[in-house]
């Protein structure tokens, strides 16, 4: 028997469960857009007795809360029986407001959502977090339980290497290939006779053309932005044709023999550098581009009477570019200067953990479980993903068949962040399930979908640079340890290729970059994060 299988059965005959971690991504939202040290508290629940406090994060405060306390969400409490008083917090200052919650002990009895807290937070803190190993049974959680039995990557999600369960899984639905891709002001293309540019150096040329020919048709040849980004500017899918695959935002990725690199060493990363300050010396670039919030990004994409930007990135076009939409097309993906094709795979990011932590002296966990327990249901699923039934964003056919309809007043990508917790909390839908629901194809998740067919190829090669696994999972000193290593290997890493593009002496700086890096520690994080990938692959048998 593997250890994978050997696991399962322990945590089974235990009564146990699992999850992983996910990253916070936002779709074309910006988190500092929230007012400083904003906290609202919303009240839902039937029952008498103890009212619980559930802590949740949000992207902003432009985005309502109600379905916190309507539809699916109301429904869900008032079957659980228990009463909640949602604390909801928003991203731009929660670092803060959380290192103050857990300072002064004022917790709330459980965080809803992997925006909240992260592996640093748990390990530092589980004097204080409640571990779930053994309340995860058949009793109190009997969806998940059967979920673990059919599908144990949901097992491994959310066990850490002490097998140990601190927190509640998901698995997020309707998942692409591709993770976040770019698009093309087709408008502007053809407005200038222009074909899609297939390769970098007709995409310099494309760029070029968007600068100096009044690319928009208003008169004003020097309003078009080419190319845009926000701060810290790291992370443009451009680098993908260069064969620069990451894992998330740590820089982490796999070579063909499966060992781990850091991708801002590799010789293709000077390359893709070397072609960006090109850019940037042509002033295509967007002069913002390293110091802009998100905000300032999507004002822009979205400007009344057409937007002013002519490429940009994100994981749909409706998701940033927003009544702009139409103007925008998907590219195919780009070759890269020696032949190549590689595009980003989301493989890492559809399982996830840190859906659900509780405080250790909430009083009645188990009640909590149930509650939860409730949202491992493939219809509830659904609707806590897009908005529910009763408040009008699903269609119920009646023959075991739905519907997800165009909202009226945005677009599909930001309906779902206002009438469900979208990618947070705990979820699981099965794919037979996923195959009764319709998606509209020109929008959100079923464009996306459709998009996929076009570069979805190019994902996950293996004799490229690729993603690893995001179950991979790390001890406690390993992830204090990266924590530390981290901040300060990343901040150089940035701060380097900010000024590299803008400043230029990537040739002449180079070598002693890389000894930089090293003296800050990075063959020990390399180190630390190979272990935890052949552990891993030793757990998968």
């Amino acid at each position: 028997m593997n250890k994978l299988k050997r696991t399962a059965a322990l945590l089974m005959a235990a009564g146990l469960s699992l999850s992983m971690l996910a990253g916070c991504g936002t779709p074309g939202q910006d988190s500092t857009s929230a007012s400083p040290g904003a906290e609202q508290n919303t009240t839902v629940g039937a029952a008498e007795g103890y009212t619980y406090k559930i802590a949740t994060v949000r992207w902003n405060d432009t985005w309502p809360t109600d379905f916190l306390t309507d539809g699916v969400m109301g429904d869900l409490a008032k079957e659980a029986d228990i009463d909640i008083e949602w604390q909801i917090y928003y991203s731009n200052d929660f670092g803060e407001q959380k290192a103050l919650l857990f300072a002064s002990d004022d917790l709330p009895d459980a965080f809803f959502g992997s925006c909240g807290l992260g592996d640093s937070d748990i390990v530092q803190n589980k004097e204080k977090l409640l571990e779930l190993t053994d309340l995860i049974n058949e009793e109190t959680m009997p969806n998940l339980m059967k979920i673990f039995e059919e599908d144990p990557t949901m097992r491994m999600a959310c066990t850490d290497r002490n097998e140990q369960i601190y927190s509640l899984p998901k698995k997020i639905p309707f998942r692409p290939k591709l993770n976040s891709q770019n698009y093309i002001n087709k408008e502007w293309l053809d407005n200038l006779n222009l074909e899609m540019p297939t390769n970098y150096d007709e995409l310099k040329e494309v760029l070029i053309a968007f600068k100096e020919q009044d690319a928009d048709g208003d008169g004003d040849p020097n309003n078009e932005i080419p190319i845009s980004g926000y701060k810290p500017g790291y992370g443009s899918v451009l680098l993908d044709s260069f064969d620069l695959i990451e894992r998330g935002d740590e820089h982490m990725s796999l070579d063909a023999n499966n060992k781990v690199v850091f991708v801002p060493t590799q010789d293709h990363y000077k390359e893709a550098v070397k072609y960006l300050r090109e850019l940037w010396e042509l002033g295509v670039m967007d002069e913002e581009y390293f110091t802009q919030e998100g905000s300032m990004y999507t004002a822009k994409l979205q400007k009344e009477g057409g937007s002013q930007i002519g490429i940009f990135s994100g994981w749909t076009a409706d998701s940033w570019a927003g009544p702009n939409t139409k103007q925008f097309v998907q590219m195919p993906t780009l070759e890269s200067p020696w032949g190549t094709k590689n595009a980003q795979s989301i493989a890492s990011t559809e399982y996830s953990d840190k859906e659900l932590i509780l405080n250790i002296n909430c009083p009645n966990p188990e009640k909590v479980l149930r509650w939860a327990d409730l949202f491992y249901d493939d219809l509830v699923s659904l609707q806590t993903f897009y908005g529910s039934i009763s408040t009008g964003q699903i269609k119920d056919n009646g023959d075991g068949t739905y519907e997800l309809l165009p909202p009226k007043d945005n677009t599909l990508d930001t309906s779902a962040w206002w009438y469900s917790p979208r990618d947070f909390g705990p979820k699981y839908m099965r794919k037979e399930f996923e195959e009764k629901v319709t998606l509209p194809t020109d929008q959100g998740d079923g464009l996306k979908l459709v998009e996929d067919e076009l570069n979805a190829q190019y994902a996950d090669n293996p004799n490229l640079l690729h993603a690893w696994p995001g179950t991979i999972k790390f001890t406690d000193d390993e992830i204090n340890e990266r924590t530390a290593l981290n901040v300060d290997i990343n901040s150089y890493v940035e701060a380097q290729w900010a000024h590299w593009i803008t400043e230029g002496g990537v040739e002449e700086e180079w070598d002693d970059y890389l000894q930089q890096l090293d003296a800050m520690g990075l063959q020990r994080l390399i180190e630390i994060d190979q272990g935890a990938y052949d552990a891993y692959v030793e757990m998968m048998g």
